[in-house]
């Protein structure tokens, strides 16, 4: 039988994007409020980082979204159909997602970031500084198709979306 593993939402994003997209990520500065129930110790340092991990979780989805089995990216054809742990979305068994936002400045509670691509209310279970030896060890290397799905427009601003 798998293990299930209880975890309990510690913060919230609040402001920032309003409505979830695909794209135009970019640019927008949005808080992550933790929870009351911390005290403000437990951040104490945090200002002295760049980025920050942020692990949260697709709450606008429905557990109806997961799919596992091989599509195609967004559902474009010019992309090979790649499985369910390939793509990183809502469509993943327990719908959650990991950001690097930049931190800007910490008040209290709240951690002013920018280039957080989750939305006003997004829950959030964990919160990390990003150290750089932490991150991948040796080349990178992913095949074309996620840099030309992704390049051109998900970091563009914000400000550029036209819908």
């Amino acid at each position: 039988m798998p293990a299930t593993l209880n975890i309990t939402q510690i913060a919230t994003v609040v402001g920032g994007h309003m409505t979830v997209a695909d794209d135009y990520q970019g640019g927008v500065e949005s808080v992550i409020r933790l929870d009351d129930r911390f005290p403000l110790e437990t951040l104490q340092g945090i200002e002295d980082f760049s980025h920050l991990v942020i692990v949260w979780h697709f709450d606008q989805a429905s557990p109806d979204d997961v799919q596992l089995h091989a599509r195609s990216p967004r559902g474009d054809a010019r992309w090979p159909e790649t499985g369910t742990f390939v793509h990183r979305n809502h469509r993943r068994p327990n719908q959650l997602a990991t950001s690097f936002p930049r931190l800007l400045k910490v008040v209290g509670r709240d951690l002013h970031v920018t280039d957080l691509d989750a939305v006003d209310g997004t829950p959030v279970y964990d919160i990390a500084p990003y150290f750089e030896q932490m991150g991948p060890r040796g080349p990178v290397t992913q095949p074309d198709w996620p840099g030309e799905m992704l390049e051109p427009t998900y970091w563009a601003p914000a400000a550029d979306r036209t819908s």
